[in-house]
């Protein structure tokens, strides 16, 4: 029996499913529309979670549960797009979150986004989701954003996270505390190095060409006093990668030096033979790696599409702290039944304590 039950919005390939699956819950409606996603949910978890969340009808689509989970769209939101906020369809799918918050009526809720989403038209659009979720009956403790590196995940990546628990569960500001920084012995911390590959297909590694035009991109910014361009990271000294990005340039935010190839000949059919300096890209297993999805969870998808999917999801330890937190406040205000109630003669793990030792702040 498990502790609780959760749904899964905007569910992408499954990161915060994971996190929640490890704390106890049982997943009773999945929800994600991009193809490939769906495609690879299905593998891992032997459910298709193609429903429109804008068609799902929350009365009739959706079993009653306990949490609701969901990263809703970050285009909208994200420095990196144009920022139209509840301009946006995107923007505006949070208004299903909150139609689903108000038929259910579920315990607690976690929502995931991008960190740009508080400061976003001067704060006014986190102020009206706040407002918004006030109104449907739910206690919010202030957001908080978390740099997912602090959490033993071996990147830089900082996101918004928005808790909310229903009012008259009388939890009490101080009952809930959004995780500090996980306190991790040296010898068990995932670092960036820790996660490489040992054997890399030559398709990762750049041509010559394409790094030269990197260079020259880069250059070209400078002069134009930006910043953005590529960067090769350095496993000795970096713990943990740049944030991930979809698409072209964002993958080169994350490069690395690979082993010394025996074969420089164009791959593939590029006209360029591969770089001498042995530069690469990151693979997709270590692109999944990087958001700590687990060695044996299968993405059977074209590079592009992996890339995508994996850039898109979330960290998944951060999600499981901040659960774990949610579930403590949760079994204190008597909302749920801990796992130790329901299984006395269980030693699977007590909420009380951490699979790793915490600093609350």
């Amino acid at each position: 029996m498990s502790d609780f039950k959760f749904i899964d919005l905007f569910a992408g390939i499954g990161g915060m499913r994971i996190a929640f699956d490890e704390l106890g819950g049982e997943c009773v409606f999945s929800s994600e529309i991009d193809p490939k996603a769906c495609e690879v949910y299905k593998e891992n978890f032997g459910v298709d979670p193609k429903f429109d969340i804008t068609t799902v009808d929350p009365k009739k689509d959706i079993p009653d549960f306990d949490v609701l989970v969901g990263g809703f769209p970050c285009q909208a939101f994200s420095m990196a797009g144009k920022r139209k906020g509840f301009e946006d369809s995107r923007g505006r799918l949070f208004d299903y979150i909150e139609k689903i918050l108000l038929e259910k009526q579920p315990k607690a809720f976690l929502l995931e986004n991008v960190k740009g989403l508080k400061s976003h038209d001067h704060g006014n659009t986190l102020k009206n989701i706040l407002e918004r979720l006030d109104d449907a009956g739910y206690f919010v403790p202030e957001p908080r954003i978390l740099n997912a590196i602090d959490y033993n995940v071996p990147q830089n990546r900082e996101r918004i996270y928005i808790v909310g628990f229903r009012k008259d569960l009388s939890v009490e500001p101080e009952d809930f505390h959004y995780p500090g920084p996980v306190d991790i012995r040296e010898d068990q911390r995932c670092t960036l190095k820790s996660i490489l590959e040992d054997d890399v297909d030559r398709k990762y590694y750049l041509s010559r060409q394409y790094l030269d035009c990197l260079v020259k991109h880069k250059e070209t910014q400078s002069e134009k006093g930006r910043g953005f361009g590529y960067a090769i990271l350095d496993p000795e000294k970096d713990i943990g990668s740049n944030t991930l990005m979809t698409g072209g340039m964002g993958r080169e935010r994350n490069l690395v030096v690979g082993k010394p190839l025996s074969d420089y000949s164009p791959v593939n059919g590029r006209h360029s033979e591969i770089n001498h300096e042995n530069i690469r890209r990151l693979t997709p297993r270590e692109f999944s790696r990087l958001q700590r999805f687990p060695n044996d969870f299968r993405c059977d998808v074209a590079d592009t599409h992996a890339y995508r999917l994996f850039g898109n999801s979330v960290a998944i330890d951060v999600v499981y702290y901040i659960g774990l937190e949610m579930m403590k406040t949760l079994v204190k205000a008597n909302a749920i039944r801990s796992y130790e109630e329901r299984n006395p003669n269980s030693d699977k793990y007590d909420y009380s304590k951490d699979k790793e030792n915490t600093i609350n702040t």
